[in-house]
Formats: C-alpha cells, sequence, structure tokens
C-alpha cells in the first residue's frame, strides 16, 4: 500500500485516541521508523497491558484456539494470551507478512472484536502493523476483506520528533549532534541488497553501542559499529563528524576563518563530511531570493565565495559537491548564488558544467 497522507511520530498518539478507541487501526511504515515503540508507548499511555502477537510466527489455530468438549458440545477455546478479563492493546505486529490463511482468522478478531463466543472486553484496543512491499521486506498481499476492516495511517520517520525523543532517553551525543547537523541521515530507502540501512531504531542501536564502548573507543572499532548499523554513505560521514569533534575541526570555526580546510590526504573523509556540512549550511540559510538577503546573509555568501576558492584548491570534487544539483538534477543552492559563483568561480563553474 502506497502512502498519500502520512502522520509523523509526535502526531499520532493523538490520532490514535481519537481513531483506535472506536475502530482498529493498521499502522504502515518503513522497518526501523518506531512503529511498535510507539503503540507500545499508546498503550501505556492508556494503563492498557500490550499484547503483541508476530503474524510471522502465528499459524490459524494460535487464534481460532483448540476444540474442548464442553456437556455434549465442542467449542473453541481461544489462546491465553488473547482471552483475557480485563481490556488490552492487542498488538497484531507483521500483520501482513502473516500467511494468507492466518490473516483470514484475523477478520472477526478485527471486525467484530471475538473470537468464536469470546469477546474482547469492553476499552480493549486492537491495532496492526506492517513494512510496505515497496521496503524489500516481507509483506504479503492483503485482502481487500481485511483492508476495509481497518483504518490506515502511514507513518513517516521525522528527524524533530526523534530528536526531542532523543535527548529525553539519553542518547549519545555524536548521534544527537550529528543528526542535528545532517537530518536527511535519520532514514535511507532499505537496499534491494543485503547490507545495513539507516534508520531510526539503527542510530538508537549505534548510541548504545558507542554508550558501551565510552569516549575511548577507536577509530577501527568505531568504522566497524557504524558500518554494521547505517548506510555505507551515513556511515562514513558519521565516522568522519567524530573526527571533526576530536580533532577541533568544525565548520562554523572554518567560516569565521579559525581553522582552514583540512589538506592531509589522511583527512580526505573529514573534508567531504564538511563539505556536505557547507552546502547543507547555505542551503539552509541563504534565502531563495537576493532581495531577501540580511547584511550578515550577504556576508555569508561573500565569505562562502572565498571558502570555495580554498576548497577547490585543495579538491575540486569536494567543491563540486558543494553546489552539485540533487539526484533529480534540481539546485539545491539559491539560483542568485550559483550565478555569482559562476560569474567569480569560472574554474569551479566549467568544471561543473
Amino acid at each position: 500500500m502506497q502512502a498519500t497522507v502520512t502522520v509523523t511520530p509526535a502526531a499520532l498518539p493523538e490520532v490514535l485516541l481519537n481513531v483506535a478507541l472506536v475502530r482498529p487501526v493498521f499502522l504502515w511504515g518503513a522497518p526501523g521508523i518506531g512503529k511498535s515503540s510507539l503503540v507500545r508507548a499508546f498503550a501505556e499511555s492508556l494503563g492498557l497491558e500490550c499484547v503483541t502477537l508476530l503474524g510471522t510466527q502465528l499459524a490459524p489455530e494460535d487464534l481460532i484456539g483448540v476444540p474442548q468438549i464442553v456437556g455434549d458440545r465442542s467449542r473453541f477455546a481461544p489462546p491465553e494470551s488473547i482471552a483475557r478479563d480485563e481490556p488490552f492493546c492487542l498488538f497484531l505486529d507483521e500483520l501482513n507478512a502473516s500467511s494468507a490463511e492466518v490473516q483470514k482468522a484475523f477478520y472477526s478478531l478485527i471486525l467484530d472484536r471475538r473470537i468464536g463466543t469470546y469477546e474482547l472486553p469492553k476499552g480493549s484496543v486492537v491495532i496492526g502493523a506492517g513494512n510496505r512491499a515497496t521496503d524489500n521486506a516481507l509483506a504479503r498481499p492483503m485482502p481487500s476483506a481485511l483492508v476495509n476492516r481497518m483504518i490506515h495511517l502511514h507513518l513517516r520517520a521525522s528527524v524533530d520528533d526523534w530528536l526531542a525523543w532523543a535527548a529525553a532517553n539519553g542518547v549519545h551525543r555524536w548521534v544527537v549532534d550529528h543528526l542535528v547537523q545532517r537530518p536527511d541521515h535519520l532514514w535511507s530507502p532499505p537496499p534491494k541488497s543485503e547490507e545495513p540501512f539507516s534508520t531510526p531504531r539503527g542510530w538508537h542501536m549505534l548510541s548504545d553501542a558507542l554508550h558501551a564502548y565510552g569516549e575511548g573507543v577507536d577509530g577501527d572499532t568505531l568504522a566497524v559499529l557504524a558500518h554494521g548499523i547505517l548506510s555505507p554513505v551515513h556511515a562514513s560521514a558519521f565516522r568522519a563528524y567524530v573526527k571533526t569533534v576530536r580533532h577541533a575541526f568544525d565548520l562554523d570555526a572554518v567560516l569565521k576563518g579559525e581553522v582552514a580546510w583540512p589538506r592531509d590526504p589522511q583527512d580526505r573523509d573529514l573534508l567531504f563530511f564538511l563539505s556536505e556540512a557547507f552546502r547543507a549550511r547555505l542551503a539552509k540559510d541563504l534565502p531563495a531570493s537576493k532581495r531577501h538577503a540580511s547584511p550578515a546573509l550577504q556576508k555569508l555568501a561573500f565569505r562562502s565565495k572565498a571558502l570555495l576558492i580554498e576548497l577547490a584548491e585543495i579538491s575540486l570534487e569536494c567543491a563540486q559537491l558543494v553546489i552539485a544539483t540533487d539526484d533529480n538534477g534540481v539546485p539545491v543552492l539559491p539560483s542568485w548564488f550559483l550565478i555569482e559563483v559562476g560569474r567569480d568561480l569560472p574554474r569551479l563553474a566549467a568544471a561543473r558544467a
């Protein structure tokens, strides 16, 4: 199922509070963006126990139960995990990854809140969750009858929401500071090959590993951790960021002229990181129209052109990276700044062309 309208993690609890109490909800989202933890937190906020059933680990009889003789008749006894006297939150995780038979077994539970003669206690909540087929995750087509039994919400990763959560949950400062500078690194699309990719869950895992090692973690170990959790590009960028922290390199210091671009060939990854951070800073701070540029921003543009000249002398590739278009060929920096770069830095403009 493709997302048309999405909801952020911060907005989700309010939506669930008004929707999940009256109708079953299915939460769609990419792997690792926090679907399960958000559902558990929502249940806790209501004072409900969260009972999780993993669709990939179920057989139809795990839901329907086993036949039991009562008098001269038989009836199905639902499993103890579901058959409860007090209201609870029933979380059907990886529901769309379960077999067709298991999905069919959920029909009456989701629509009628009933399994055989057992009915969920009043006040119970039913929430399903799953990944999308486009995420290269295990996902089976969901029958239209099941789709139509639930309200569908599409969760998207939000760096602002995650950073707010990270600040309150002791996430390692290197992880937080890096994502403040590079919010686009919070999440990357799952690759088609079997390799790590960046997710909010992955950054949290990296934070836990860094806390375990302590401040003295060496560069080789950091490389093993980062490349074992994040996408290759993001892992390299994070390692370069840590190097800036440890060697007192800082983009603000470069902009102020307090330190120069790193020239040592061994610091090439650091130079790339600073170039990407420089590009992100210009894209964020420079206005679309020069008329709206304050004196301070005009000074930034002037200083930036001087820094581009210095950068091109060290690495023309890094200087090109700063002014390059995005993956769709759309300029990232304002056109007026790019025109001035082309006028004042013809060598760089020619290389870009």
